[in-house]
């Protein structure tokens, strides 16, 4: 036995032993504190199934992942690197004594891609899994496949300590839950939620805490500014005060989650990393800002970026519940009750939201690049479509979607494939490593210092050679440069290449910055020099971006953007360098360009230089070809409208008929003319009528009659004119003019009444089914009667007609008995 039998989690312990030796997938909940990350994965070393096989625990978060390590290491009485080890992004703490390893999601993903069958490992424990990270999920679904093709003895155990409840259920797992052990925690809220930032809020209440409490704190806090700037304000206080987030040394990490070796209160200022596994000693007291960062894809860097929001429901409650380890706590939430109602109940899970580019290059080096595997919740299928698109123009991925030689080198760097093909930019290790980092982090430099990166690579070279002073004349900010220069100082490890100190050249940043943002590359509006347009580019992906006036690169002919606000009619350009306009020309290729020219109305034809939506030279089509000639006119048609065509009564006409008998004989096979359908399927009725058409002017010309004929098939033509003739002869003797309804209503025969004496039934078509609408007119051709029962019309309605028109118009036959009176188009006979 490995741990005290106090903790909570070893009440659970023989039965996941159970489960494991006869399911190879099982879910555990245990509540925070429960011991379950601390542990259940040393009472597994020594199962049977195992046979001395390495276990292999997921983290999320770095600094989880080393504080788990040395809790575990700790209780064998070892250091870390011996039985348990850890692995997190740029460190690795392993041995050949290694039997458990504690590591950060994608360094299982990066395993499994090396060895797909993870041979010499027995379990994977994937903890915290409540919190659905993209790496998670994607980690479940390939060791999920694995165990169906090629390792039914690998065991994966599921653990958190909040979980959907159909989770089991939708892995077909058994679950293990423990109730645990917390102490009762006193919840108290503010008010009314407070206005302004957090960090006065959060001072406070940290002191009305520490007067009020006993015991140690734990303050949320969003991110290190937050955390600095509330350290700040509490300079005075009687404790110590300590910070905790994931870029912190590992020496300090550790001061923060032990307590004070002299015995001092401690107030501890994390970021979200502490609320789940990381456990620190003494907390009785909690104050939750009730923020969190969480990182999404942000389209002004073309990577994900870390956004503050509030917390949700579930990560609350687990906040408020390291108060409760180890005796009766407090929980002060800086909102109120009211709005904590409001909050949603838990997070989404990231592959529904997040950028899927990493994803995407990870499926495709996996061979599943049409995501087919067993996903809790499938990636959405046009974020990957995006994806794919991105990592093409990279060169990452075939046009069929296949992981490229160059894709499968971008996945040796822990970061972006946008950053990752940066850094494999050849002869340019050194700067790359400073601009990878510097598009990582924050800006160093202030807005009012320009939008050129060049200049914070400058900034960075000089703080490394002049310290503080260097960067203080830049303006720069050193807290910024420090964690710039960290992570540069781990991708030139990397890459083996020295520092660079030297001054940077212009032209190197912007490939370097063209190279992650190919679809970023810029060039200046207007045509020659002389005509330029100051601080107006086009980009090669189509938007326009505007370089804010005064700024030195708004009279750069060439740039390659890294950061914008892309929202509005032009995108705001943040970050960018200028690019030789030479390496702007070997990227581009000539291609035969046919497209209509919507403002002039007319099909343009020519050969032109391209980089993307960049045009760099044009040459005339001496021959167009057909292909892409209609491709063009059926794009126009379509953006324009049918509107662009003639329709003639006749064309209108005859569409009429067909629509009618459509909707009379569903269960026939006449075609569908409604606006949409045509337009759906222009390429097989338009397209083969559009020869010699370049403008406008020449589609109003385009003969739709027979181009809409061709549609009918045989023997279809004979029974429209059947079915639905376009006149019909009256008892006058007259061919009157049917008008058709496309929605299939009664088609309605316009005639003068006295041209119907006699007629007793509804003249009909369809093959007599649908009877006519008769508009009985007037001898001057006004509409006096509308009806589709004449005979009814003729006993009835006639005399009242009658009485009221033989005044207006005594020159024609009103008689007395319809029925017998000779039908006329013509006025009474004169008498001789």
């Amino acid at each position: 036995m490995l741990f005290s039998e106090a903790l909570p989690v070893r009440e659970i312990v023989e039965p996941l032993r159970a489960a494991l030796a006869t399911h190879p997938l099982v879910v555990v909940q245990a509540p925070p504190g429960a011991g379950k990350s601390t542990a259940l994965p040393l009472d597994l070393l020594q199962e049977p199934w195992l046979a001395g096989q390495r276990v292999i625990m997921l983290q999320p978060r770095r600094v989880a992942a080393r504080a788990v390590a040395a809790r575990l290491a700790e209780a064998l009485g070892e250091d870390v690197g011996g039985t348990v080890g850890s692995r997190v992004r740029f460190e690795s703490r392993v041995s050949a004594a290694t039997r458990l390893e504690v590591v950060t999601e994608g360094i299982l993903t990066r395993r499994l891609q090396r060895d797909p069958e993870l041979a010499g490992v027995g379990l994977v424990i994937l903890d915290e899994f409540h919190e659905r990270s993209l790496n998670a999920d994607l980690a479940l679904a390939l060791l999920r496949e694995v165990q169906g093709a090629l390792r039914d003895d690998l065991r994966v155990l599921v653990m958190s300590a909040t979980l959907d409840p159909a989770l089991p259920e939708r892995l077909g797992a058994p679950l293990v839950e423990s109730a645990g052990r917390s102490y009762p925690v006193d919840v108290r809220y503010l008010p009314q939620d407070p206005a302004g930032r957090i960090e006065p809020v959060a001072a406070r209440a940290v002191r009305q805490a520490l007067a009020e409490q006993e015991g140690d704190a734990l303050v949320f806090l969003p991110g290190v500014r937050e955390i600095r700037g509330t350290a700040d304000l509490l300079e005075d206080v009687d404790a110590v005060v300590l910070p905790l987030y994931g870029d912190l040394p590992l020496a300090e990490q550790a001061r923060a989650l032990r307590p004070d070796p002299g015995g001092r209160r401690k107030v501890v200022l994390s970021t979200a990393i502490a609320e789940t596994s990381l456990t620190i000693q003494g907390v009785r007291v909690v104050v939750d800002g009730g923020l969190t960062r969480t990182q999404v894809f942000d389209p002004v860097s073309g990577l994900g970026r870390m956004v503050t929001g509030r917390v949700t429901r579930d990560a609350a409650t687990q906040r408020a519940g390291r108060a409760g380890r180890t005796a009766p706590g407090v929980a002060y939430r800086l909102w109120s009750e009211r709005t904590h109602a409001l909050l949603p109940a838990a997070r989404a899970p990231e592959i529904l939201e997040a950028d899927l580019t990493s994803l995407t290059l990870e499926l495709a080096q996996w061979g599943a690049a049409d995501a087919a595997l067993p996903w809790l919740d499938a990636p959405p299928a046009h974020r990957l479509d995006s994806a794919r698109t991105l990592l093409r123009s990279l060169g990452a991925l075939d046009d069929a979607g296949r992981i490229t030689p160059e894709g499968a080198a971008l996945l040796r760097f822990p970061t972006h494939p946008r950053l990752a093909h940066l850094l494999t930019a050849p002869g340019l290790g050194a700067l790359a490593a400073d601009v990878a980092a510097l598009l990582e982090e924050r800006d160093p430099l202030p807005r009012e210092a320009g939008a050129d990166l060049t200049d914070r690579v400058a900034a960075l070279r000089a703080w490394r050679v002049g310290g503080r002073d260097a960067a203080r004349r830049a303006g720069a900010d050193l807290g910024v440069l420090e964690r710039v220069e960290r992570l540069s100082r781990q991708w030139r490890r990397l890459l083996d290449v020295p520092a660079g100190p030297d001054v940077p050249v212009h032209a190197d940043v912007g490939e370097l910055v063209a190279r992650a943002y190919p679809e970023r590359v810029a060039l200046a509006r207007g045509s020659g020099a002389a005509a330029r347009l100051p601080g107006r580019f086009l980009l090669s992906g189509g938007q326009g971006v505007v370089v804010p006036d005064g700024d030195p690169l708004a009279h750069e002919r060439t740039l390659a953007v890294a950061h914008l606000d892309a929202s509005g009619a032009e995108g705001r350009v943040f970050l960018a360098a200028p690019l030789d306009p030479a390496a702007l020309e070997a990227r581009a290729v000539w291609a035969d360009v046919v497209r209509w020219d919507s403002r002039a109305g007319v099909l343009v034809a020519q050969r032109e230089k391209r980089v993307g939506a960049l045009v760099l030279d044009t040459a005339p089509l001496a021959e167009v070809p057909a292909a892409l000639r209609e491709a063009a006119l059926i794009g126009a048609v379509r953006a324009e409208g049918l509107g662009v065509l003639s329709w003639t009564a006749d064309v209108e006409g005859w569409r009429a008929r067909v629509q009618a008998l459509r909707a009379w004989r569903p269960g026939e096979d006449w075609p569908d003319l409604s606006g949409q359908a045509l337009l759906d399927t222009l390429e097989g009725w338009l397209a083969p009528h559009l020869g010699g058409v370049r403008s406008r002017a020449d589609l109003a010309r385009v003969p739709l009659l027979p181009a809409l004929q061709a549609l009918l098939p045989w023997p279809l033509p004979p029974q429209l004119d059947e079915l639905a003739p376009t006149h019909l002869t009256v008892p006058s003797g007259s061919r009157v003019r049917l008008e058709y309804r496309a929605d299939g209503s009664p088609p309605i025969l316009a005639v003068k009444l006295q041209e119907l004496f006699g007629l007793a039934d509804t003249p009909a078509v369809n093959g007599g089914r649908t009877p006519v609408l008769l508009h009985l007119l007037s001898p001057a051709g006004r509409p006096v009667q509308v009806t589709q029962d004449l005979r009814s019309f003729w006993n009835s309605s006639y005399f009242e007609v009658r009485k009221d028109l033989r005044g207006r118009y005594p020159k024609h036959p009103w008689p007395d008995d319809p029925w017998t009176h000779a039908p006329t188009r013509h006025v009474k006979r004169r008498l001789s």
